[in-house]
């Protein structure tokens, strides 16, 4: 919330959904230019001091990740009263209606599929790694298997990938992403750079489709303490090929994706924690704040810059 509108509606609660960490992934993707592990020298960047700024002024912020909650409370000492761990979440019904159906089977599927659109930075170095790095090695393991890159706004970079030869297909944008995973046997996401959670991840659970990630792809999935481990291409491939080609392997992956669903994100688990950490602050609302100089400082800050400046339009004008 801006200065102006803290003056004129003081008494409502400000939550902030972040969605994913904006500058984690920016540091992420610096490092990887300089082909440096990541560090907090990487981190300490004008958009860190922005997102980090909209947090402090709010009064709730929604964090996907428990990696991303970890990392706000332990290296830059946000106040956990500040956050809530709110992830990808999936509702009771969905998840019966999951139970009770038959997924494609095995020998039903084929091929290997990615998605994601090419705006997002992280989709389209994705896509450049699994084609010079990591496809060459499934293929010459695997030469009848097929990789489907899925994703809107396919620019000519994008396009140029495409190698029929190897197997390799830019498909463009898929008209329904559910179906073009269910069809596929396993899905990839060699992601290099990026933050919060990966929707194709949780397409493929929802479709019974096993997967192979990155550290970074698979954080806040199954553990909050993968990101830093090292991967090489030979390590994902190896991962994929094995996958593919062993039923009992993939049947497994397969359950546990619909476990994790059930375990880690079913909405029951957020549902009443949330409502009630809305209530709490609403009703505490003085003392929360109270309890938030830095907060309230920036706020202060954030309405004057707005309050002075206006004000020296308005005279610039009159002269």
């Amino acid at each position: 919330m801006d200065g102006a509108s803290a003056k004129a509606a003081p008494n409502s609660i400000n939550i902030l959904d972040t969605e994913d960490l904006h500058f984690l992934r920016k540091a992420r993707e610096v490092a990887l230019k300089n082909n440096e592990d990541v560090g907090i020298k990487h981190m300490h960047s004008d958009h860190a001091m922005r997102e980090i700024a909209s947090i402090y002024r709010c009064d709730v912020s929604l964090i996907i990740s428990e990696y991303e909650m970890e990392l706000l409370q332990n290296q830059f000492s946000i106040p956990s009263d500040l956050l809530f761990y709110l992830p990808f979440l999936i509702g009771q019904e969905t998840l019966l209606e999951l139970k009770a159906s038959n997924f494609k089977s095995f020998h039903n599927r084929e091929h290997f599929s990615t998605i994601g659109n090419f705006i997002h930075k992280p989709n389209y170095d994705a896509a450049l790694y699994l084609k010079t790095e990591i496809w060459p090695l499934i293929r010459k393991e695997l030469p009848k298997a097929e990789m489907h890159v899925y994703g809107a706004y396919e620019s000519p970079k994008v396009s140029q990938l495409q190698n029929e030869k190897q197997g390799f297909y830019i498909k463009g944008r898929a008209i329904n992403a559910q179906e073009v995973i269910e069809n596929s046997r396993v899905v990839l996401a060699p992601i290099r750079f990026g933050a919060g959670l990966k929707g194709k991840l949780f397409t493929a659970m929802e479709t019974g489709t096993p997967f192979v990630g990155t550290p970074i792809a698979m954080e806040g999935i199954y553990s909050t303490t993968t990101s830093n481990l090292n991967q090489t291409p030979a390590d994902f491939a190896q991962q994929a090929i094995e996958l593919y080609s062993h039923e009992n392997l993939w049947k497994q992956q397969q359950e546990l994706g619909f476990q994790t669903l059930q375990n880690r994100f079913e909405i029951t688990l957020f549902k009443d924690k949330f409502i009630f950490r809305i209530n709490d602050v609403m009703i505490n609302l003085e003392h929360h704040r109270l309890q938030n100089f830095m907060g309230q400082l920036l706020q202060q800050q954030a309405f004057n810059s707005t309050k002075y400046f206006s004000q020296w339009i308005e005279e610039k004008n009159r002269c």
